[in-house]
């Protein structure tokens, strides 16, 4: 009984050690594995507001679905202007006489590819709607239209991703605290997202730290 008594508090004193460990550990693995796939998915969605501005500069408004936006972005051509400033002289009626007038004169240089503009030689746009680490194959939510501001008509989009489908795989409890983050140094909300579909922005909902990663 001795015996049978020691093994059983051997198992329980490295159970709870291992329960300790898993408290303490658990939440700094967690936050290792939130930063190193948030990061790819900001990467992608930052790949995707490229592709939107293009996009919007020769439609006058935002994809609303993937295959337009990568059909554009295959395809699509940027027109290269210039502007240079110019006057010539105009006869007034008023006075009587010939008066300067100045103006901007735009020429047309030529076109340029959207894809070799954007991504040079990389056809990471062709997959721009994948998100990373889906356990099933999920893509980015994407949606846009014209918002009403005070009579001016502004396109906007919004594309994002619930975190629980970045971090399926990771605690319950610590994904719960995670998509109810609220502050400044961190992706607040449930989702990573760019854009909005309430305010005309085109920028993302995480920190700078994830812009300064993207650029090292």
């Amino acid at each position: 009984m001795k015996t049978i008594l020691q093994i059983v508090l051997w198992g329980l004193s490295i159970f709870f050690g291992y329960m300790i460990y898993k408290s303490v550990n658990g939440p700094i693995e967690f936050k290792k594995v939130r930063q190193e796939r948030f990061q790819s998915v900001i990467n992608k969605l930052k790949d995707i507001r490229d592709a939107q501005e293009a996009y919007k500069s020769v439609n006058n408004k935002y994809a609303n679905n993937f295959n337009s936006l990568i059909k554009f972005v295959d395809t699509g051509d940027y027109i290269i202007t210039t502007q240079r400033d110019s006057s010539f002289t105009r006869y007034s009626r008023e006075y009587q006489i010939d008066l300067p007038v100045d103006t901007v004169v735009i020429d047309t240089l030529g076109t340029v590819k959207v894809k070799d503009s954007l991504f040079k030689n990389d056809d990471r746009y062709k997959t721009m709607m994948e998100v990373p680490f889906a356990q099933n194959g999920e893509t980015f939510e994407i949606k846009a239209d014209i918002l009403d501001k005070n009579g001016y008509k502004a396109p906007v989009y919004e594309v994002k991703v619930k975190k629980d489908v970045v971090l399926f795989d990771q605690p319950a409890d610590l994904r719960k605290q995670e998509n109810t983050r609220n502050s400044v140094e961190e992706v607040n909300g449930e989702y990573v997202k760019v854009g909005s579909l309430e305010e005309v922005s085109t920028n993302g909902n995480w920190p700078p730290i994830y812009d300064r990663k993207s650029d090292n």
